[in-house]
């Protein structure tokens, strides 16, 4: 069985690079001695001048400087910032309603049943082979489709019945039914 020390300059290379990365981590976590922490200046008075949080890295409570803090007085607009609620803001009575009266409740006297859309669909054609069923030729714009009876075109119009004078559609998402007479051109 071989230990894999075949390749001899492989083998210091490894020992070389294990012994750099011991040392690089012995210096990362040792520190380095006490830090220089420069102390701050002292005043004619004898007092030692205030340090900005940038000039003093000292890590104890200071309570001059909280005392300063504590004199602040809030000072807002008359609104309570601690308090829950809602202000009250007086909105306008619209004149007319925004919502239209319910057309679709039959216990109403107004009962208006909104018609279903058109079905825009063009029939152009058929096919009329022997032996094979006839297929439709419909178009809606620029898409065309040839459709046998049963096909759904354009995932929203299902092929009833098909006639040399017309095809009869159903609109699947209103459950419509319309015939579509021969269109030429």
């Amino acid at each position: 069985m071989k230990a894999g020390t075949e390749n001899k300059t492989k083998v210091y290379i490894a020992v070389v690079l294990a012994v750099v990365a011991v040392l690089t981590m012995t210096w990362a976590l040792i520190p380095s001695g006490p830090a220089n922490v420069p102390a701050a200046p002292v005043t004619a008075s004898g007092e030692r001048a205030k340090a900005g949080p940038s000039e003093s890295l000292d890590p104890r409570l200071h309570m001059e400087l909280l005392a300063n803090s504590e004199d602040v007085k809030y000072e807002g607009k008359g609104k309570n910032i601690f308090r829950a609620g809602v202000e009250v803001v007086n909105i306008p009575k619209p004149i007319q309603s925004p919502i239209l009266p319910n057309r679709t409740d039959p216990s109403k006297p107004n009962y208006v049943v909104p018609p279903p859309p058109p079905i825009n669909l063009k029939y152009f054609g058929t096919t009329n082979s022997k032996g094979e069923k006839p297929r439709a030729f419909l178009s809606q714009g620029d898409d065309v489709w040839i459709a046998n009876e049963g096909d759904v075109v354009n995932r929203h119009y299902k092929i009833v019945r098909i006639s040399p004078r017309e095809v009869e559609v159903e609109d699947l998402l209103n459950n419509h039914r319309q015939s579509i007479p021969l269109t030429q051109g």
